[in-house]
């Protein structure tokens, strides 16, 4: 072999193997994002499954007789009531109960309402809008408005917009939802001294109004229990993202951004902002879970008829298909936007899931 050849063979073994790492780390970097993604949904998967058998034991723990319920309190014969429990399997043992209960789950069949005599995966599919319209409008609100003022106080820490937000979003989280909205109800709805009763007391609509005019009857609905929610949850987002954003604050890349000339608003636009937003990012997607369990006490207090309405009406009796599949469904939105947040990280911060 001449030294040219050898020289060639040489170079090519180098190159070969300074190609090598750069050809296997987009490879290891995929692998290593489908092991991550695999455990986080294997997570869910045993979360879900968990929260099925809760669901089933959870509310059998409810003092009352369902089936004596059902007849509001009329007279009935022990035959009557037999065929009653006959009828939606309640004189099962009850394991059978549960293996039935668990094998249509996952079928989709939550069962049958007892109240309503209907299957409950209609009764929710028949709530699920109105719910969505309530807390999807409180839950973009809420979550612009503790986004930019969180980001506004930690950029100006100390100073007096600083602690005024962080001062009021403190109050305002720690008001039970309830007491405000029946707070609302008095002053807005009924009218206290001058201030006239300018809302509703509940309720999605007036009745009787179709097109635009059905539109702005339920945007009239829908002030009071979004001013309750957004005043409730926005203090949250806010002090989330400020808190992560004053961990960043202090960090060298943002010295070096400063030092190239950047102006300060562009370095927390561009720099402080996005490398904040994990822990943000987090209680966003917990957030978007829980408006399609809607809020409960909110909804029962101006009697909208969400899920979170149909929660308590069920709980009532206690009507245990809806109960269980309600709170299967609940569960189930937090598991799957928490799961979406896991697999979202990587791509926002490439060191998770490493």
């Amino acid at each position: 072999m001449t030294a040219d050849a050898a020289s060639a063979s040489v170079a090519e073994s180098d190159g070969a193997a300074l190609a090598a790492p750069s050809d296997r780390g987009p490879r290891r970097n995929r692998s290593a994002y489908l092991r991550y993604g695999a455990g986080k949904l294997g997570g869910a998967a045993v979360s879900l499954l968990a929260v099925l058998v809760t669901s089933f034991f959870l509310f059998r723990l409810i003092p009352g007789d369902p089936v004596k319920t059902m007849t509001g309190g009329r007279q009935v014969s022990a035959e009557q009531l037999a065929a009653y429990r006959r009828e939606f399997g309640l004189d099962l043992p009850l394991w059978q109960q549960f293996t039935d209960y668990c094998g249509k789950a996952l079928t989709g069949d939550l069962g049958t309402s007892y109240q309503f005599r209907a299957p409950v995966i209609d009764k929710i599919t028949e709530a699920l809008p109105n719910t969505l319209v309530l807390t999807g409008t409180a839950f973009v609100l809420y979550t612009v408005l503790g986004v930019y003022l969180g980001t506004r106080a930690a950029w100006r820490n100390g100073g007096p917009g600083d602690r005024l937000n962080t001062g009021l979003a403190l109050v305002l989280y720690s008001i039970p939802s309830f007491w405000l909205g029946l707070l609302l109800i008095i002053v807005f709805s009924v009218g206290v001294g001058p201030i006239p009763g300018l809302f509703p007391t509940g309720g999605m609509e007036s009745g009787g109004e179709t097109g635009f005019a059905y539109v702005l009857d339920v945007a009239h609905h829908l002030v009071l229990p979004v001013v309750t929610l957004v005043a409730v949850e926005y203090g949250q987002t806010l002090l989330v993202t400020r808190s992560a954003l004053l961990d960043e604050m202090g960090s060298d890349y943002l010295t070096t951004a400063r030092a190239k000339g950047l102006r300060d608003d562009l370095v927390r636009r561009r720099h402080a902002v996005p490398n904040a937003m994990l822990p943000t990012m987090t209680l966003i997607f917990v957030n978007l879970g829980r408006t399609v369990a809607g809020v409960i006490l909110v909804e029962t207090v101006f009697s909208w008829p969400g899920l979170g309405g149909l929660f308590y009406q069920a709980l009532s009796v206690p009507d245990l298909p809806l109960v269980q599949g309600l709170f299967f469904v609940f569960a189930a939105a937090v598991i799957v936007m928490n799961t979406l947040a896991d697999l979202l990280y990587p791509l926002l911060d490439p060191r998770v899931g490493r």
